[in-house]
């Protein structure tokens, strides 16, 4: 992925005017490297973080400097209500040194296990973090569900087999995707008799019959 940008020469509240005119201020960090304020085409800039989010390595242009970077992103920021793009950093990084980072997990296929009435697909992980050079990096882990064929079954992180050069950093006993059931509370309503004190039960004398009943015998 390529992307060009130039060096940014307006900063502060004024870069209200670059986003007007479709340009997206960017800043650039790095080990051993001075950041750098520079601004991209914001279309531009808008398809790469959608083709390589996070984890995927841009080769970015310097218009000026004349020179390409190996660059990933570190952070964006959107406006709120509207998702439009305010700001991004790049880091620069080394294609010879490895990096942690965090990557999407993504289910795939159906799990029969589904097809009960009451079963449903609990997610109880949505990123791996993994560590490896950053041409190995994915773009994301995809988990396939379709080994699933009962309730309490489970996939865990140790089920997850990624290429050559890429060490899993999360706990393996974790828990990515499990199947679990449903339970639906039944109110039982208990129907209790009870007889008040002082109440007649039906086919028994009340006391002052039974007093009469003696006397008259």
């Amino acid at each position: 992925m390529e992307l060009i940008a130039n060096v940014r020469e307006i900063h502060g509240k004024k870069v209200k005017t670059l986003r007007r005119q479709g340009i997206t201020p960017v800043n650039l960090f790095g080990n051993q490297i001075d950041p750098l304020t520079l601004q991209c085409n914001t279309v531009d800039l808008q398809h790469i973080l959608t083709r390589g989010g996070k984890t995927g390595i841009i080769s970015l242009k310097l218009d000026k400097i004349k020179l390409t970077r190996n660059v990933m992103v570190r952070e964006v920021q959107r406006e709120p209500r509207t998702g439009k793009l305010l700001h991004v950093d790049f880091y620069q990084v080394r294609m010879d040194e490895k990096l942690r980072v965090s990557v999407p997990i993504v289910t795939i296929g159906e799990a029969p296990a589904l097809k009960q009435k009451d079963n449903y697909l609990a997610h109880e992980l949505n990123e791996l973090s993994i560590e490896c050079l950053p041409d190995a990096i994915p773009n994301r882990v995809e988990i396939d569900i379709s080994v699933l064929q009962e309730a309490n079954q489970a996939i865990y992180v140790k089920d997850i087999h990624l290429g050559e050069g890429i060490n899993i950093l999360t706990a393996l006993e974790q828990i990515v995707v499990k199947v679990n059931i449903q339970y639906v509370e039944k109110e039982v309503k208990v129907v209790e008799e009870v007889v008040a004190e002082g109440e007649v039960a039906e086919g028994e004398p009340a006391e002052g019959e039974k007093d009469e009943e003696t006397s008259d015998k």
